[in-house]
């Protein structure tokens, strides 16, 4: 009989010791290149997950940002990503890159990414208009900010492909300072690093756009958001700048569990005041916007944000 009790508890305590729940599930997190934002704010996103969120380790993955993400989260080989509106819009209909519609579904709006124009007062520009028969950089070829130009220069009527450059941001203020361009543009969250270092060097300028030229563009490419970029984002900039916002968004796989996705959802947002800390731009990230998503929310991420609003 004491034998069976000590063969018993043997068995329980193997048991136990190969318990699931022991385990740490782990988290991966599409982000961008280590200098871009996806990266560092995707990175504070892995912290505040590893602090929040019970049995869960979470790690921030160095990649080619949006197209790739979707590409490896709807592969199952990332739990979950950051992409611009319009390229998971495009992944979701099956368009741009994407031969095929992925399983892609939304968690939430991040923070604006928008298109900055911006100019030198000695080049007389001032309007979209004047930026025809201009030189303009429309940003490194192929990136999402060549295709949003291109957009809203032909909705003005002004886009001249002899005229158009592609360079890198870095490599379209210089050009611009050099008197080598008329105009140059930025696709990120605003202040950018190159066009503070434009502004401290010239007396730059920022372009705005019209609400009622840019409805045919809206209503053909519905990712997209006018956006006012407040007086006061650039050292003397003293009006606020009506621009275009591509918004970054945080997206997974349709096929991710209910709980899993409400439960990195809950971590984040119940916890903005750590993720705020990480960059200026992760300040912006909120619940009131959250659910201001291109395509519609994963149920994991809707269930929690249905219940703040309870």
């Amino acid at each position: 009989m004491q034998l069976v009790k000590m063969l018993a508890g043997v068995g329980l305590t193997l048991g136990l010791m190969a318990t699931p729940t022991l385990a740490q599930e782990r988290i991966s997190i599409g982000t961008g290149g280590t200098g871009g934002l996806f990266y560092i704010i995707g990175a504070g996103m892995a912290e505040v997950i590893n602090q929040n969120m019970e049995n869960a380790t979470a790690r921030a993955e160095v990649t080619g940002a949006s197209v790739e993400n979707i590409r490896r989260v709807t592969a199952d080989q990332m739990t979950f990503g950051f992409s611009s509106s319009s390229t998971l819009y495009e992944a979701s209909v099956g368009e741009g890159p994407f031969e095929e519609p992925l399983p892609v579904a939304a968690m939430a709006y991040l923070y604006p990414a928008v298109l900055q124009i911006a100019t030198t007062a000695d080049t007389g520009i001032e309007t979209m208009a004047d930026l025809a028969g201009k030189r303009v950089n429309m940003g490194p070829p192929g990136s999402n900010s060549a295709v949003l130009m291109q957009r809203l220069m032909e909705a003005y009527g002004v886009f001249d492909p002899a005229n158009a450059q592609f360079l890198s941001y870095t490599e379209g203020t210089a050009a611009l300072m050099n008197g080598q361009l008329d105009a140059t543009v930025v696709l990120a969250g605003a202040p950018t690093a190159a066009l503070i270092d434009l502004g401290s060097q010239r007396d730059m300028k920022l372009i705005p756009i019209e609400e009622e030229a840019v409805g045919g563009m809206l209503a053909e490419f519905p990712f997209y958001q006018v956006y006012e970029m407040p007086a006061g984002t650039y050292e003397d900039q003293s009006e606020p700048v009506l621009v275009i916002n591509d918004p970054a968004t945080l997206f997974t796989s349709q096929f991710a569990t209910d709980e899993q996705v409400y439960a990195i959802t809950k971590a984040l947002f119940d916890n903005l005041d750590q993720l705020a800390q990480v960059h200026p731009e992760a300040a912006n990230i909120s619940v009131e916007t959250a659910v201001n998503t291109p395509i519609p929310l994963h149920q994991g991420a809707q269930l929690y944000f249905d219940e703040l609003a309870q």
